[in-house]
């Protein structure tokens, strides 16, 4: 008891509280201020340390000196008569309380403010983008019930990384390995990893952090900064928990670009640590490759995917400079088959000449790595919308899928193939498994309102053709199909109303037709069909079909899915519901077995898709 009178006599319990107090409020702070200048980790670690160390000293000090008038003065030399104590404590309680103050107060800011926007770093997050599938062109595809799915504490988002550059154009490389982080924590068996395009489509965007694991439907958040110059790069990377906003971990690199791979895999195996994920094997690492190619193809990427003539051209370039530094790398194979696509799709190519040389590259780079899944998806694709090859298709989609049957993006395309085969129904639950892990994405949406258009189920169509033009205003196909969907349910003037509002003149005239004549504007829609015959008709001949079977006039219809047949166009699909009234027509089995579509035929190709649990 007297030990305890003579501690509170000396001011010890004093010193020791407004220390600890004020201690933690300056590590609080510097904290804040460390990840501003992205200062090392080991900054705050020494500081702590210090802090750790200085504790036994002040407590010593504490007791054996007292403050005096004359100054500082050993405890023993100090006339009990004349001691200041009790004046010192008073003032050491005005201080306390005043600290406790303002560590009361950041306490409030940082609880309920500093994650506004998730912005720990400058500039985290960034705006929405359209994009299209670098596949090309997506099947033409209803908001499924994503809410309501329960979030998982192993899931995560990463997050576009922010450019701390000097140089703006630097960009492709922060969004490149962020990207590329998301892909190799994809790997990872027990984590869900929100699909990239839901998740870059927050760049730009000042959003709380619990905002983004709501939209994003996950527990946790990756996000991070990089700096580059020349070769060097500084790269700091967080792990955010989403319910409270506090950090799990956090890591700064300096670090130069023959690195970078190392660099990859240090901050997905902290991840995989700090989510106490349990795997089997290794977790996956990331391929090294030349750190020039490699950076090449980043670029390209990032310039491939604003989808303009200029971008695709200089795109293609860069994929090729890639390709002569590091010949197998397979990425760049896909990304310039993708891009050799996409220029035919958009007619800079002569016809043939994309998908030819596409088909060869990526033959190519199925034999430097026979299991890459991305490949096996872009030759299904190839096989389905341009070759009429679904058995082919099925081949490459079966093997891709045994290799990894959780892919998100893989299900998803697979429904296409599904609907090819006669099966829409059974296309439904591959799409809506893809988009409750990708619900930013239109492209998704309007593939998922594709399948229920072509399995009937109207409203469900409109709603995710709606949900792709929330999520990009203009999205090519979404206001036609709204109206295709509206206009077999018998609602012409709404489907009309749609068809005016398509951004894409092939598409708005063949919805004009349609709803002229179902209007019984037959000067509109004589006007319109033939429109459509003259400027579109060599290129797309089942798009002018489509108009003449729905409006009755089946000698026409089926002379152009004859030349549909003929020229090999590829997309004609017998579910189409517009093609309904030819079904019961003589002519329409023996058209379908010349193209290898009778229900016999598919009926021989095996292919089915099972979910994961």
């Amino acid at each position: 008891m007297q030990l305890f009178k003579e501690l509170q006599r000396r001011n010890v319990f004093r010193v020791t509280l407004g220390y600890v107090v004020s201690c933690w409020l300056l590590l609080q702070i510097a904290d804040v201020l460390l990840g501003v200048i992205e200062a090392p980790g080991w900054v705050l670690q020494t500081m702590f340390l210090f802090v750790a160390l200085g504790f036994p000293v002040v407590v010593f000090f504490s007791w054996a000196y007292e403050v005096t008038p004359e100054g500082i003065k050993r405890e023993e030399d100090v006339d009990r008569s004349q001691s200041g104590t009790h004046v010192t404590g008073r003032k050491l309680d005005r201080a306390i309380v005043v600290v406790l103050i303002i560590s009361l107060g950041y306490f409030i800011w940082e609880s309920r403010f500093k994650e506004s926007g998730y912005q720990d770093l400058p500039g985290s997050a960034q705006t929405p983008v359209a994009e299209q599938s670098e596949s090309g062109p997506a099947v033409q595809s209803k908001d499924s019930d994503v809410g309501q799915a329960v979030i998982s504490d192993k899931s995560i988002a990463v997050l576009p990384f922010v450019n701390m550059s000097d140089d703006a154009g630097n960009e492709y490389f922060s969004d490149g390995l962020s990207e590329e982080l998301l892909n190799l924590l994809a790997q990872v068996p027990d984590l869900k990893v929100a699909a990239r395009t839901s998740s870059f489509s927050l760049k730009g965007q000042s959003l709380h952090v619990s905002e983004v694991g709501e939209l994003l439907k996950v527990a946790h958040v990756l996000e991070g900064s990089v700096r580059k110059a020349g070769n060097q790069v500084r790269i700091t990377a967080q792990l955010i928990k989403v319910d409270d906003g506090y950090h799990l971990w956090s890591e700064t690199y300096d670090r130069t670009l023959d690195d970078i791979f190392a660099i990859q895999d240090e901050i997905a195996n902290s991840v995989v640590e700090q989510l106490k994920i349990t795997i089997l094997g290794e977790v996956p690492t990331a391929r090294e490759t030349d750190p020039e190619a490699y950076a090449l193809y980043l670029e390209a990427r990032h310039t491939h995917r604003r989808m303009t003539a200029e971008d695709l051209n200089k795109a293609q370039g860069l994929y090729e400079q890639a390709l002569l530094i590091d010949p197998n790398l397979v990425v760049a194979m896909k990304g310039l088959a993708s891009n050799l696509m996409n220029q035919e799709n958009n007619g800079l190519l002569a016809g043939g000449e994309g998908y030819t040389r596409a088909r060869a590259i990526l033959e190519n780079a199925l034999l430097i790595d026979p299991n890459n899944i991305q490949v096996h998806e872009g030759l299904g694709w190839l096989a389905i919308f341009h070759e009429s090859d679904l058995a082919n298709a099925a081949y490459h989609y079966e093997f891709a899928l045994e290799i990894d049957p959780s892919d998100p993006e893989l299900i998803g395309a697979s429904a296409a193939l599904l609907v090819h085969l006669g099966r829409p129904e059974d296309a439904v639950g591959p799409r809506e498994y893809a988009i409750e892990r990708d619900p930013l994405n239109p492209v998704g949406h309007s593939n998922l309102g594709s399948i229920y258009y072509f399995s009937g189920h109207w409203d469900k169509a409109i709603a995710s053709y709606q949900k792709a033009l929330e999520l990009s205003p203009g999205y090519i196909g979404a206001h036609y199909f709204t109206g295709a969907s509206y206009l077999v349910k018998g609602d012409a003037e709404k489907a009309l109303a749609a068809f005016l509002q398509e951004g894409d003149e092939e598409y708005r005239t063949k919805g004009q037709a349609l709803a002229a004549h179902a209007l019984g504007q037959t000067a509109e829609f004589e006007a319109k069909v033939a429109e459509l015959a003259e400027r579109w008709g060599s290129q797309w001949p089942s798009e002018v079909a489509h108009v003449y079977a729905w409006t009755g006039d089946t000698d026409q219809a089926f002379e152009w899915l004859q030349k549909s047949a003929d020229e090999e166009e590829g997309a004609f699909n017998p579910v189409d519901p517009l093609l309904g009234p030819l079904h019961g027509d003589s002519r329409w089995q023996p058209l379908l077995e010349s193209i290898g579509k009778s229900a016999e035929q598919l009926g021989a190709i095996e292919f089915n898709v099972t979910l994961p649990q």
